[in-house]
């Protein structure tokens, strides 16, 4: 084995070690306020769906890329592939759609009362009306990539077809340009619905935050103290996961699309564009854990 395929392998290993430990941890940590305090608040409802999302993530392309990077490749059938192709396209979808919604909810939490929002904002402070949109974003998403599997064969299957791209440790059928690129529009329209919403929602709270600081301003300085409130740090929050998010997407969509032009990608391009992809499900938990005063940390536990 190369020295550059055990070095990729041992950065993929890595890269779905620490991201399965920060996501099992918060969702762990979720779990136990709900369970112990049964204080929650709704935006960790969204979290804690993210948090599985980026799990499946891991779970189904994180370690196979990860064995594949080591020259492990010829090891899924017809069926393992369509499985793992499926399971990651759901998850993948469902942590956009989570950060999505997440963003959009904080959006019209902060919204002022006499802003256009302040109907829908009374509708998405109902607990019980988030976990439904989490819900249906599930569902659509398992029914869009129903198709998935349709497309994804095992590099061991010796059926001959008009077109075959190999995508590391499974192959991808291409019978005609057509059939091929409908799931593929179908796919990009959710994501950069998904993606328009996020951008909106992320502008909304900065010009929102930035107007309340201008009319407090003053009173910062005579009586009150210069802490933020548990709002607007749940926003600032949320704010970083979308940069954070919006960024690596970019960056991930770029790598996506000259694999996809490219008729026989290098095992490298393909390497960096999934790595690039995990970056987001791997960073995002670690944002979130330290910016929530509720999770403790290794210093204030030594502190106590």
């Amino acid at each position: 084995m190369a020295s550059s395929d055990m070095a990729m392998g041992v950065i993929f290993l890595s890269q779905t070690v620490i991201g399965l430990l920060g996501n099992f941890f918060l969702l762990y940590h979720y779990s136990v306020l709900y369970f112990t305090r049964a204080t929650l608040r709704s935006t960790d409802l969204v979290v804690k769906h993210l948090t599985v999302a980026n799990i499946l993530i891991f779970l189904s392309k994180g370690i196979l890329q990860t064995l594949s990077a080591l020259g492990v490749n010829y090891f899924l059938g017809n069926i393992g592939c369509q499985l793992v192709f499926y399971v990651y396209r759901v998850g993948r979808g469902v942590s956009i759609g989570s950060t999505c919604l997440l963003s959009v909810f904080q959006a019209f939490t902060i919204s002022p009362r006499n802003s256009r929002w302040a109907e829908l904002k009374l509708h998405t402070s109902q607990y019980v009306g988030l976990s439904h949109s989490l819900i249906l974003c599930w569902v659509v998403n398992m029914l869009v990539n129903s198709v998935v599997p349709m497309y994804m064969t095992g590099k061991r299957n010796g059926k001959n077809h008009t077109t075959k791209k190999d995508v590391v440790f499974c192959s991808v059928i291409r019978n005609n340009r057509f059939s091929y690129s409908l799931p593929v529009i179908l796919f990009s329209c959710y994501d950069f619905l998904c993606l328009g919403l996020m951008i909106w929602a992320c502008s909304s709270m900065v010009f929102i935050l930035y107007r309340h600081r201008q009319r407090v301003q003053h009173i910062h300085r005579t009586n009150l103290s210069s802490r933020s409130s548990p709002e607007s740090r749940v926003t600032e929050s949320i704010l970083v996961l979308l940069s954070t998010f919006i960024s690596f997407y970019a960056l991930s969509y770029l790598f996506t699309l000259w694999v996809t032009l490219i008729n026989n990608p290098s095992k490298w391009l393909v390497n960096i564009a999934a790595l690039i992809t995990a970056c987001f499900p791997t960073i995002s938990p670690f944002i979130l854990m330290s910016r929530d005063p509720r999770i403790p940390t290794p210093g204030s536990a030594c502190c106590e």
